[in-house]
């Protein structure tokens, strides 16, 4: 089961290259926060303008990195099944954990081509694969009943990341897929309401600033501290919020150069925040007690 809380952990540049040096202290950061595993080369990896060779560079000097202390959800998802299958292989190759699979992109597949798409991917690899609807960004939701589907028909498509924005959603996923089928939240605004109403932990970018307390927010509501997880919640609300004021990933990478972790270093088109936007989020951190 792949419950807790998993980092969608960025991809730190340097110089235009990937910060190695950086990754790494990045990934320690994260084990010592307590999250349960890290989700690289996907959207806040920037996957999107890695190279194939990058992609999986990523992906590798991850699992190095890891040391098998957390799990490693690698992203390899694609608009091309053929391209999915062959990043797939090679986290699988590389000793990922499990793969995470968002819905293709630009190409607006039907229900039976998504369908079609992830039963390809499944059947190429022993990985556990989690599934991602985002359709945000993706202009096509993997529909509840194409889940259940692959879930049936797919023995190793075991959990999905949900970022529909729909409590509604996460109650038809849970009613249709019962109680195996790991739900976890795509938001972190959203994952305590989420996790209210069958959902079991997150994906969260939040946590590649604050790891301890998101995992200790989800671990506290899995442990019935529903009080607790609140507070928690209560209290960097602002944050979770604030860190989508631009697109993801050019505020938690900006907050992460401010803490003296990354330099701050984007792939075009993706540029650094507008000044009034990182004013606003610095206050935010401020705030909320990341930064004095």
């Amino acid at each position: 089961m792949f419950t807790g809380t998993y980092t969608a952990i960025v991809t730190p540049f340097k110089n235009g290259r990937l910060d190695e040096t950086a990754f790494e202290r990045l990934i320690d950061f994260q084990v010592k926060g307590g999250v349960d595993g890290i989700a690289p080369a996907g959207t806040t990896g920037e996957s999107a303008t890695l190279t194939y060779e990058e992609h999986i560079a990523v992906i590798q000097s991850a699992i190095n990195f890891a040391r098998g202390r957390i799990k490693v959800m690698a992203g390899t998802g694609g608009n091309s099944t053929a391209e999915a299958i062959y990043l797939t292989r090679a986290a699988e190759e590389a000793g990922a954990d499990a793969s995470l699979q968002v819905s293709p992109y630009y190409n607006k597949p039907t229900q039976e081509g998504l369908y079609q798409h992830f039963k390809a991917i499944a059947r190429a690899t022993k990985l556990p694969i989690v599934l991602y609807s985002v359709p945000s960004r993706t202009a096509v939701e993997i529909g509840v009943q194409t889940v259940k589907r692959l879930a049936q028909d797919c023995k190793n498509i075991v959990a999905i990341k949900e970022s529909g924005g729909s409590c509604d959603r996460v109650s038809q996923l849970r009613a249709a897929l019962g109680p195996k089928f790991c739900i976890l939240s795509g938001d972190d605004s959203l994952t305590l309401p989420f996790m209210s109403v069958g959902a079991q932990g997150v994906v969260s970018v939040a946590s590649n600033v604050i790891p301890r307390e998101v995992s200790q927010m989800v671990k506290l509501f899995l442990a019935g501290n529903a009080a607790g997880a609140r507070r928690l919640h209560e209290k960097y609300y602002p944050l979770f919020k604030d860190l989508f004021i631009e697109t993801n990933p050019g505020p938690v990478k900006a907050a992460l150069a401010m803490m003296g972790k990354i330099s701050e270093d984007y792939r075009l088109p993706l540029v650094p925040m507008a000044k009034n936007n990182r004013d606003t989020f610095r206050a935010t951190m401020k705030r909320c007690g990341v930064l004095k």
